[in-house]
């Protein structure tokens, strides 16, 4: 009995051993599995902050942001021909609203060259108004836009060329009108204007309009800018890329700094020679379980979008702009990692609560390579933000600061007189 009792302690023993060192063992793996999850898994967040930096670009979009809100402001000004001016109070209830951190008077004040406050006693309370210099800027601005309204028009064309059904939404375009060098009045301008090639439709959704493109525009009758860049390298007696992969490839221009693998460029190599559908061209439906299929559709999808920001004034344009193009253009990819996929192509800055993309090969140094006349308008007036409270004279500065203050002041104390005096 006593053997037996032993056996079967002995026996339990080992079996519980074995239970233990499995469920140990599985535990481990668990864990491990766990912990490979985790480490190889990428938040959106994480993606965006692990990119590359490049300070040209980050520097270029400090001024940005500032001249936006200027912009705003400025637009609410020009908005009556008649009495190109608006209250700060206004200007005051919109602080939220525009980003107005430290309020409207502040952020006015800040830019003597482009703002000038004033009193109106007629209305007891400060306006605002463009400098002449601000105004100048404005006025050659229009003047270079309606200089190129047939470029515009192409531009139009082109946009609705890319989209499959020849159609996109009239509030996207409204979204990137000045992006694309549209003019105030573009509906009547411009779509009206060439009733024979555009026509506006009502969609499904309520209070909706499509963009269609009806003229005849034979396939393949645009070149896209990449091909005018492979046409250009091609004729280079130094040219870098094989000719093999120059009829798919693309200009590639890194951050300073950034470290290239011989993975990285390795897959670059192979990514440059895919073949794949051009923006214009007219794309079958194919299945997209394939390998091959998937990437020449993420091929054509850098494509799409690289010919959309060569068809802006200033090569840039913020991510949720482009984004509301994406299901009329046929991209199944998530543009903002389009971007970050493709650092030698596009640059993405976060600067100003905003992702705006760039197009890299576009610019040298923080300026565009090749201007046109609306973007040295716009240049000019980025170069009046940039100046701040520089340039005036220290003591007209100090007394215009001065006179203002006092007119304010002066316009609050008689809004106190007249109100006491209503209480008489």
């Amino acid at each position: 009995m006593s053997s037996r009792v032993f056996m079967k302690n002995g026996l339990m023993s080992v079996m519980g051993t074995h239970i233990v060192n499995f469920l140990t063992k599985h535990k481990q793996q668990q864990s491990f599995g766990v912990s490979i999850s985790i480490r190889s898994k990428t938040t959106a967040i994480q993606y965006v902050e692990s990119r590359a930096r490049d300070p040209t670009f980050e520097k270029l979009m400090d001024k940005y942001k500032n001249l936006l809100k200027v912009i705003a402001i400025q637009d609410l000004i020009l908005a009556n021909p008649k009495n190109q001016s608006v209250s700060v109070d206004f200007l005051s209830n919109l602080s939220q609203r525009l980003h107005l951190n430290r309020g409207a008077t502040a952020f006015l004040r800040k830019y003597p060259h482009i703002f000038n406050i004033y009193y109106e006693p007629s209305k007891l309370q400060p306006f605002c108004r463009l400098t002449d210099a601000a105004l100048d800027v404005s006025r050659q601005e229009a003047e270079a836009i309606n200089a190129s309204l047939p470029l515009v028009v192409e531009r139009l064309v082109r946009i609705l060329s890319m989209s499959a059904s020849k159609t996109v939404p009239l509030r996207a375009i409204f979204k990137v009108w000045r992006e694309l060098g549209l003019p105030d009045n573009f509906e009547d301008s411009i779509i009206a204007a060439n009733s024979s090639i555009f026509q506006l439709c009502d969609a499904d959704e309520l209070n909706t309009h499509l963009l269609k493109l009806v003229g005849d525009v034979p396939n393949n009758g645009f070149r896209a800018a990449v091909e005018d860049w492979r046409v250009i390298e091609c004729c280079k007696e130094d040219c870098s890329v094989n000719s093999m992969e120059m009829p798919y490839s693309f200009q590639h221009r890194y951050p300073p700094g950034m470290r290239l693998s011989k993975n990285f460029r390795a897959k670059v190599k192979e990514w440059q020679s895919l073949p794949y559908m051009g923006p214009y061209e007219v794309v079958s439906e194919q299945k997209k379980s394939s390998k091959h299929a998937m990437v020449a559709m993420e091929k054509r999808a850098v494509s799409i979008v690289h010919e959309f920001l060569s068809l802006t004034v200033e090569k840039m344009v913020e991510v949720e702009k482009i984004s509301h193009f994406k299901n009329w253009f046929g991209i199944d990819f998530n543009i903002r990692d389009l971007f970050l996929d493709h650092p030698g192509i596009f640059y993405l800055s976060t600067k100003g609560k905003r992702h705006t993309v760039f197009l890299r090969e576009a610019y040298e140094r923080g300026c565009l390579i090749h201007p046109n006349p609306v973007y040295d308008a716009r240049r000019r007036l980025l170069h009046l933000v940039s100046l701040e409270r520089r340039g005036l004279p220290a003591v007209n500065s100090k007394l215009q600061d001065r006179n203002s203050s006092n007119e304010v002041e002066q316009g609050e104390n008689m809004q106190k007189i007249d109100s006491l005096s209503s209480f008489d």
